[in-house]
């Protein structure tokens, strides 16, 4: 049986999307006759009891690393925490990077090993792994460095960028999530045949709408919170990482200009910019805007189905280097997107023909504001249910977890023949 060591920063339990996402590979890798191993952290970024509980993890080697199952899979854990000294973040980070690879050394008959970016230096490693190893290497591009980090020069950007080339050109292949990414990096290759895209995608299964006993559950559990019962209200949704990638203040702003319109905004999550969201509901009075914190993974369906819209605002200085993931979910559950970017973006590329999004790629701050207040104003409830039907059936066409997982195994097939 060949064996693909999943070598990521992220994966269960730890409850983000990448986590997920790489959760559905190595299942779907496994149920094709592979044996997958996993080599992670101790989860850190997104902690979900629940997920914890079910999936328990046990000293292998005291103090440098445990071990769980998942779904039959070893997975191997080496410790990490989320401080919030930025010294003690990079010092974890390299301690990660250093245990995990003579970890790696340890994991015998491998064939292929697959990561995901960020970071960048783990493509570094597993070349390095792969060469003492005598396998393949898998990088996927999930963001491009050194590009997000809009580093103006000197020498950090410069290592970067030698980096970049060395885990480009030395992987046997490279996969990338849409056009745009693929454009804005090929010319990095000196083999573009070794670079390939391919989607991110959505668990069909989990994410799809809800109704009836789940929403009034839902309600249920919300009951303590400053949520308007008020059904007739549109509710707009944000759930996710509240940080620098995305866009804060027009969110602010729209709230505080639609206090006469019959509107609704959630914020779920955490993360940086978190305290300044909550300073500004404070400061401004805005009784619509409301910050609730993470919700565990299988109320999201009933959470986006409770909503009548999603919005993400992306930071303009941000916009071309990354793509959420959760445009997926919210696709899957039949709501439609109300979208802040900028011009041939990942986000607005993907969405510009689809039919599912109001998409705003105004640069000036009053302008799209006054865009999103004159959309509100005037939407109707059948419109965004009719742009919501049009996004399920572009997921289903072409984005489910079954379609996408495949791609990633006739990949693994192609280099582990």
């Amino acid at each position: 049986m060949k064996r693909v060591l999943i070598h990521s920063l992220i994966f269960s339990p730890d409850g983000v999307s990448t986590a997920y996402l790489y959760n559905d590979i190595a299942l779907r890798l496994q149920e094709r006759g592979y044996e997958v191993v996993a080599l992670t952290t101790t989860p850190h970024f997104n902690i979900v009891p629940e997920q914890v509980e079910k999936q328990p993890m046990h000293w292998k080697v005291w103090g440098l690393c445990k071990e769980s199952n998942y779904h039959g899979m070893r997975v191997l854990h080496v410790p990490q925490k989320k401080f919030k000294s930025t010294a003690l973040r990079m010092l974890g980070f390299v301690y990660w990077h250093f245990v995990s690879f003579f970890i790696g050394l340890g994991i015998r008959h491998v064939d292929l090993i697959l990561s995901p970016s960020p970071p960048l230096t783990i493509g570094l490693l597993n070349l390095w792994l792969a060469r003492l190893k005598g396998c393949k290497v898998v990088y996927n591009v999930q963001e491009i460095y050194p590009d997000i980090l809009k580093l103006k020069g000197g020498m950090a950007l410069k290592v970067l960028r030698w980096m970049e080339r060395k885990v480009y050109n030395g992987s046997d292949a490279v996969t990338t999530i849409d056009k745009v990414f693929y454009d804005t990096i090929v010319g990095r290759f000196k083999e573009p045949s070794r670079l390939h895209i391919i989607p991110n995608f959505v668990d069909t299964e989990l994410y799809h709408e809800v109704s009836g006993q789940e929403l009034e559950n839902l309600r249920m559990r919300w009951a303590n919170t400053d949520l308007s019962n008020d059904t007739d209200t549109i509710k707009l949704l944000y759930a996710g990482n509240i940080g620098h990638a995305q866009s804060w203040e027009p969110l602010i702003e729209l709230a505080d200009r639609t206090r006469e319109l019959n509107v609704e905004y959630i914020v779920i999550g955490e993360g940086a910019k978190r305290d300044y969201v909550a300073s500004e509901i404070e400061k401004r009075g805005l009784e619509m805007l409301h910050l609730l914190p993470y919700q565990p993974r299988e109320l999201m369906p009933a959470i986006l189905s409770y909503s009548d819209a999603s919005f993400i605002f992306m930071a303009p200085e941000s916009d071309t280097d990354g793509f959420p993931s959760k445009v997926y979910t919210i696709m899957a559950c039949e709501r439609p997107l109300l979208v802040l970017s900028g011009e041939n973006t990942p986000i607005v590329n993907f969405l510009k023909d689809k039919g599912c999004a109001k998409l705003i790629t105004e640069q000036d701050f009053g302008k799209k504001v006054d865009e999103m207040v004159t959309w509100l104003k005037n939407v109707t409830r059948e419109e965004m249910k009719e742009m919501g039907r049009k996004g399920l059936a572009e997921i289903e066409a072409k984005y489910t977890k079954e379609k996408v997982t495949d791609m990633y195994v006739e990949l693994v097939d192609t280099l582990t023949k």
